[in-house]
């Protein structure tokens, strides 16, 4: 089979057909083992064949990465918090006010067991794995923003899909610029961690921020 051939046949398997098998009605037993045998081959790909460097570069511009991530999060912060108000005022800004603590954990737990290995399967790994299948760029990082709002649809909920397809565009198209998995996770981190504070994490189905 030609490597192109593999490659796509891969990609679909690990990042379209499993993501909507767990929306299926099988066993949760089967669900685990498929995502883990799907996990630890992606890791043996990643560490072993795929050329992929996660230490920060030298040069990086980090003037206009916080130019332009700022101008974008301060979009976000605007947008999200007149949502927010309109539709349920009390949540607005409720875990922090109330519940500091559990504030601080989750954003932790977030950055750290979440963000960073979502950058380094759905941006480092798969840029460098399945770029050069695509001759279009535009496409490429279209696709890459479909199938990272696809690996959320388990949690049914409408808004996480919508916001993970916009998201990926962004950190899509920041990696293009950067090729650097901690800016682009900066970036996650900060709009994700954004989106729990303003008071979006019970309409993100996040688990505790019921909590207010």
């Amino acid at each position: 089979m030609p490597l192109s051939r593999y490659l796509a046949t891969e990609l679909f398997i690990l990042f379209i057909a499993l993501p909507l098998s767990l929306l299926l009605p099988y066993d949760f037993r089967i669900k685990a083992a498929s995502i883990l045998v799907a996990f630890v081959y992606l890791l043996v790909i990643l560490f072993k064949k795929t050329p992929v460097k996660l230490k920060l570069k030298k040069g990086i511009d980090w003037v206009s990465f916080w130019k332009a991530t700022g101008i974008k999060f301060i979009g976000i912060a605007i947008i999200t918090s007149i949502y927010v108000y309109i539709m349920d005022a009390s949540a607005l800004f409720c875990v922090p006010r109330n519940k500091p603590d559990l504030w601080v954990t989750i954003l932790f737990i977030y950055t750290f067991l979440s963000v960073w290995p979502q950058e380094v399967i759905y941006r480092t790994f798969f840029f460098e794995r399945y770029q050069s299948i695509f001759t279009n760029k535009k496409v490429f990082i279209f696709v890459n923003a479909i199938v990272f709002s696809m690996a959320h649809l388990f949690l049914r909920n409408t808004l996480v899909t919508v916001l993970t397809f916009i998201g990926g565009l962004l950190f899509a198209y920041t990696y293009t610029k950067t090729k650097s998995t901690t800016l682009v996770s900066i970036e996650h981190a900060l709009y994700g961690n954004w989106l729990f504070t303003v008071g979006m994490g019970q309409m993100l189905a996040f688990p505790g921020m019921d909590a207010c």
